[in-house]
């Protein structure tokens, strides 16, 4: 099962520097039917103004995942982290027994990101952030796991959750495929671009929700660049 969710059918807000649409509930948009898909409780589409952002403001239990697609976002928090992630890259934050942060544009252009929030196996423990660089070039053709709370994952950023993050970066006529658990959900959305998934057309900033599918083969329809959550 295959559901596309168009970016225009989406719901959102706008307040000026920031421009936001949510693949589920979040904030004044609610939807009884889009309240999560499986452990995935929020993917967020933000464009956020230069020289703006999100001011310091608490979470607790948690795992928030923030892929940068254009520009940059500046991280702050109460543990003393700093950082600065850049389009392509991916910063996570465990917010565990609880931490404030604040995530700010300090660019003179927009930047956009996804925020994705995956609820964590378990309530409270140390709160974290990390971020780090994911070449566009290394994810080529194929996905490559982005962060990740499953056995073998190593190379990713942790997250304290039954899930996996993984994005790739298609030519236009280019395949690839991502092999999905029996009972597992996914959401793919492509940050950029047209592709097939299963022969579902899903355009630029559209959601899949996806369960009961053992093989995702995604097809580039034109250049695309493809995120995808993989939770149990």
């Amino acid at each position: 099962m295959i559901e596309r969710r168009p970016f225009a059918n989406l719901g959102g807000a706008d307040h000026g520097w920031l421009k936001a649409r949510h693949h589920f509930s979040f904030a004044d948009y609610y939807d009884p039917n889009r309240m999560g898909w499986g452990p995935i409780r929020v993917w967020n589409d933000d464009e956020i103004a230069p020289n703006s952002g999100f001011p310091p403001h608490p979470h607790a239990d948690m795992e928030i995942i923030t892929y940068v697609r254009q520009g940059a976002i500046t991280h702050q928090d109460s543990l003393g982290n700093q950082g600065r992630t850049e389009a392509g890259d991916v910063q996570v934050m465990s917010a565990g027994s609880g931490i404030r942060h604040a995530e700010y544009n300090l660019e003179p252009e927009t930047t956009k990101i996804f925020q994705i929030w995956v609820q964590p196996k378990s309530r409270g423990g140390a709160p974290s952030w990390g971020a780090r660089p994911f070449p566009k070039g290394d994810r080529a053709g194929r996905f490559v796991t982005l962060a990740s709370g499953l056995a073998g994952d190593d190379d990713a950023l942790p997250i304290r959750t039954d899930a996996r993050v993984a994005g790739a970066t298609l030519k236009a006529g280019e395949t690839t495929t991502y092999e999905l658990g029996s009972g597992r959900h996914a959401y793919l959305v492509p940050a950029a671009g047209a592709i097939e998934v299963n022969g579902v057309r899903i355009d630029a900033r559209d959601g899949a929700a996806v369960r009961d599918e053992a093989v995702l083969t995604v097809t580039a329809l034109e250049d695309a660049e493809v995120v995808l959550v993989d939770a149990g």
